[in-house]
């Protein structure tokens, strides 16, 4: 299973790669209540594909914990949707937390949760060839646009888009 927060589902529908990944990704795609508010705070082309894709049911909204995203937002200062994505994460043993949060990656790291980024998702779409790698390096400049990346992490990226390193083998940098 694979548990979004706001900010990554959003980054991939304004690059167009959220139909991408949901189209190829066997599991289960899940995403809290206060996530699912988030996205749909603002009408735009982002939360209304997001919506419909939850509509359709590729993507499903679920209850979080509460006492365990109450403690996270205090322990690692997250915003209620990143907390209750951390939170799912935790309970869903063997899930992966897909956020572009500097504390909820803070939070996995502490907490032995898996995560991912929008970044990450680019990068595994070009190795398994449902990106060429000219797609894959303009969605990570749109990403670059939109999120807040620094820029090393964005070079690092291109880098391993244009020389083929596979994304199972990269070793973050903490």
């Amino acid at each position: 299973m694979i548990v979004f927060d706001s900010s990554t589902l959003i980054l991939l529908a304004k690059v167009e790669a959220l139909d991408l990944f949901l189209g190829d990704y066997k599991g289960k795609a899940v995403l809290p209540k206060e996530a699912e508010r988030e996205t749909a705070a603002k009408k735009t082309f982002d939360g209304l594909l997001i919506q419909k894709r939850i509509m359709e049911g590729k993507i499903e909204a679920v209850a979080a914990p509460e006492e365990l995203a109450a403690k996270l937002m205090e322990d690692f200062k997250l915003d209620r949707g990143e907390a209750e994505s951390v939170a799912v994460a935790n309970y869903e043993k063997n899930s992966l937390l897909a956020t572009d949060d500097k504390n909820a990656i803070n939070a996995c790291k502490v907490l032995n949760i898996q995560f991912t980024t929008a970044v990450d998702f680019i990068v595994r779409a070009n190795e398994k060839n449902l990106l060429t790698k000219k797609e894959a390096l303009s969605k990570l400049s749109e990403l670059a646009r939109y999120g807040r990346y620094k820029q090393d992490i964005m070079e690092n990226a291109k880098n391993r888009v244009r020389s083929d390193e596979n994304a199972k083998d990269f070793k973050r940098k903490n």
